[in-house]
């Protein structure tokens, strides 16, 4: 195994998928869910965030290249995706949703968590580890920020338990304003992207 490729890769994805972050926005999301579904939540939104991730490393340029898809593109649909959800959330009916699959899918698994900053600096650790050993390198280190990941929304769970409800309620408020403005300003720096790359 490349161990330079795996440090590279556990410092680089875990400053951009920023679990810490995520935090807020995962209590406010699974705020009226028994601890046993956020535990659930936690888990399926860091185990497909990291299969999303290591999919790209292995595939990622093929799979784009086949569809004739852009990071860019895939940046200004992620942003659409989490605009959508900001509103929802906005409106207060981020707790109405039935079930784990709608909040782990989107937005916590992608993209807040395996967003296209992630999958597009996954591509280029794989691009410059390509032997074999990069490329074991660079998915044991998803697989490593994919176990830190799970165990900060794990312990976010707990922190979720001490909050009152009207709190959470005006918590919820305010991160949907950020969460817009995160997804507004991933679809601009997608097309600034665009633009400069076409001249």
């Amino acid at each position: 195994m490349n161990w330079l490729a795996f440090s590279e890769t556990v410092v680089t994805l875990f400053v951009i998928v920023d679990p810490l972050g995520t935090v807020p926005m995962f209590v406010a999301l699974t705020a009226g869910r028994t601890p046993a579904q956020r535990r659930w939540a936690a888990v399926q939104a860091a185990a497909t965030a990291g299969l999303l991730i290591a999919v790209f490393a292995l595939f990622g340029r093929i799979l784009l290249s086949y569809l004739n898809v852009s990071i860019q593109s895939l940046a200004i649909a992620g942003g659409l995706l989490l605009l959508l959800v900001a509103l929802e959330m906005f409106r207060g009916r981020s707790g109405e949703v039935s079930g784990n699959v709608n909040i782990v899918l989107v937005p916590l698994a992608t993209p807040l968590l395996a967003g296209p900053g992630a999958i597009a600096a996954v591509m280029v650790l794989a691009n410059r580890h390509s032997d074999v050993a990069g490329r074991i390198g660079v998915t044991l280190g998803v697989v490593a920020v994919v176990a830190a990941v799970a165990v900060i929304l794990l312990l976010a769970g707990q922190l979720a338990r001490l909050l009152r409800p009207a709190f959470v309620d005006f918590l919820t408020r305010v991160l949907a304003l950020l969460l817009s403005a995160i997804a507004v300003q991933l679809v601009v720096d997608a097309v600034r992207a665009l633009i400069v790359g076409a001249h």
